[in-house]
């Protein structure tokens, strides 16, 4: 079960490797080519909990479980499905907000040889039973908290999925009350459960990648092991990476990508101890990162915005902080030099997407971040720069196109779309859709997006999403929305309008609401502009490009 791969054979036979540009910029001790654990993350978590067992795995509020609780809870609960009459290779969709039910049913749905979908909570109704129909869930297990029972209740009434189970989330702020939070008939841990192998598929994680249309990337067990393994690669020479023992905050939320793999995974897969919180509030982090004595924090920049703007923060004891880690979107250097004065620590960034896991690369430490450096790519992963219209065509240093990644970490596809898949991949690369270069040293930068995605606080929002639920309002004849620049959240949707003829004046108030119940938050309109016609391309196809060039009318 645990082999281990090495992307370069020790064999006198095979000509001697060439070392990638970047390998130049390593830190002293990490090698591209060591060895990728490959391997299930049931075995990974076997093999944790017999290490630690007594030790701390999770808290949240009153809930406290070891790693040997951790482990029994999990075998208990995966039992559990499986006598509900699950057979491995099905879909059990998560609908939930951080807590310690999120860890315990995404382990025991795998530990059933099941695959785990997560869910957004911030996403409407349609959009839930639309990813639902789309994976063809056999159970939905959601949060009991007014947000979410609502929905959950209503796609089982809808026949979005075929089951619902809730867990009683209220039962993790009495501990003597835990045993049963999730609702779930626990089964018996002597089951014979399924063998996984690394090729299984794990997770169905829905992105839209550049296209706007959700799609679910599939990772394995394989994919998300060497994730975990490959951080330990870069992180483990340079003694910069999760310790048994460490405290790790988390706020991020779970059913992300980045919350899954670079904090929740590599925290309890390295013996750490996670604690969990429901959402993130700055005053509640700095309370908790000095309550708690945190040493590892991990947030998206609007939540580092957000703690460096918080009044009083620089009188807050930040002192036991030693691991602090940003993803999902450019940090801004003044942001990132006000955190290091704080704790007297370097925010660690880099790149990467929910296809790769998400690790993609890394800023060299020591390196001072400048726009759109995203650092060297992680060991095992390769970058190319290839033409944006002739993918065959690969770019000299310096020069613009799309950038592509290789790698154990990287998804083999998107669910059910084998023709997107297709086109998703060149050479055994995918094509990212984002654009940028590489300098001289090895070191990428990105320049910009393919596509005309907004990155809102670490969420991807789709500007043809937004305009097609806007036009679903009576009195709008035509919709269009960019990117604006947003100090906290990097960007945020602006949406254009032509109304019909002898409509009211629309308001930026009166169209939110509208909305409130067809979009996701991150996708509701800051701001609102009303023209009389919006700009066209030859073809006739709206001009974005134009309306962000234009100064506001």
């Amino acid at each position: 079960m645990n082999e281990t791969s090495n992307n370069t054979p020790d064999n006198p036979r095979q000509p001697q490797r060439v070392p990638h540009p970047w390998e130049r910029a390593y830190p002293p001790g990490v090698e591209w080519a060591a060895p990728i654990a490959r391997t299930t993350l049931t075995a990974l978590l076997a093999e944790t909990v017999a290490r630690f067992g007594p030790h701390p795995a999770l808290r949240f509020r009153a809930g406290r479980l070891s790693f040997a609780a951790f482990g029994q809870r999990v075998d208990a609960m995966a039992a559990g499905l499986m006598a509900l009459g699950l057979r491995p290779g099905e879909r059990v969709a998560l609908l939930m907000a951080n807590s310690l039910s999120h860890p315990l049913c995404f382990f025991a749905a795998l530990r059933a040889g099941l695959v785990v979908v997560h869910l957004s909570p911030l996403d409407p109704p349609r959009a839930l039973a639309a990813k639902l129909a789309d994976v063809e869930a056999s159970l939905l297990i959601a949060a009991d908290l007014p947000e979410l029972r609502g929905r959950a209740e209503r796609l089982l009434r809808d026949g979005a999925v075929k089951r619902l189970l809730l867990s009683r989330e209220a039962a993790w702020d009495d501990p003597d009350s835990s045993a049963d939070a999730l609702g779930l008939p626990l089964g018996d841990t002597g089951t014979a459960f399924p063998e996984a192998a690394p090729d299984d598929l794990a997770l169905l994680q829905f992105t839209g990648g550049t296209t706007g249309h959700p799609r679910a990337a599939m990772l394995s067990h394989g994919n998300l092991a060497a994730a975990v393994s490959i951080y330990g690669n870069w992180n483990r020479p340079q003694g910069h990476h999760i310790r048994p023992g460490d405290r790790v905050l988390c706020a991020l939320p779970l059913f992300h990508i980045f919350a899954l793999t670079s904090v929740m995974l590599r925290a309890l897969l390295s013996g750490g101890e996670v604690m969990l919180m429901a959402r993130f509030d700055p005053v509640a982090v700095l309370d908790a990162i000095e309550a708690c004595r945190a040493t590892v924090f991990a947030g998206v920049p609007t939540m580092w915005i957000a703690l460096a703007r918080t009044p009083g923060v620089e009188t807050r004891d930040l002192s036991s902080l030693r691991m602090l880690l940003s993803g999902g979107a450019p940090l801004p250097v003044d942001v990132a030099d006000r955190i290091e004065a704080l704790t007297g620590q370097r925010v660690g960034g880099g790149w990467g997407m929910t296809e790769t896991s998400p690790c993609g690369t890394n800023l060299v430490p020591g390196t001072r971040p400048t726009p759109g450096l995203i650092g060297v790519p992680l060991p095992g992963i390769c970058l190319r720069v290839v033409d944006s219209a002739d993918p065959s065509v690969e770019m000299a240093p310096g020069k613009v196109g799309e950038i592509a990644v290789a790698g154990p970490n990287v998804t083999r596809g998107y669910w059910r779309r084998p023709e997107e898949t297709a086109r998703a991949f060149h050479d055994g690369f995918l094509l990212t859709g984002d654009l940028g270069f590489m300098q001289p040293d090895g070191n990428f930068v990105l320049v910009d997006r393919k596509k005309d995605m907004i990155l809102c606080g670490g969420f991807n929002v789709y500007p043809r999403i937004i305009e097609e639920a806007i036009c679903e309002h009576p009195d709008v004849l035509e919709a269009a929305v960019i990117g604006v620049d947003d100090d906290y959240r990097g960007q945020s949707p602006k949406a254009f309008v032509v109304l019909r003829p002898g409509a009211a004046e629309l308001s930026l108030e009166a169209l939110r609401a509208f909305l409130a119940d067809r979009l996701g938050r991150a996708e509701l309109p800051t701001a609102l502009e009303r023209r009389d016609a919006l700009p066209k391309t030859q073809v006739g196809k709206l001009s974005r490009h134009e309306l962000r060039a234009a100064p506001p009318q």
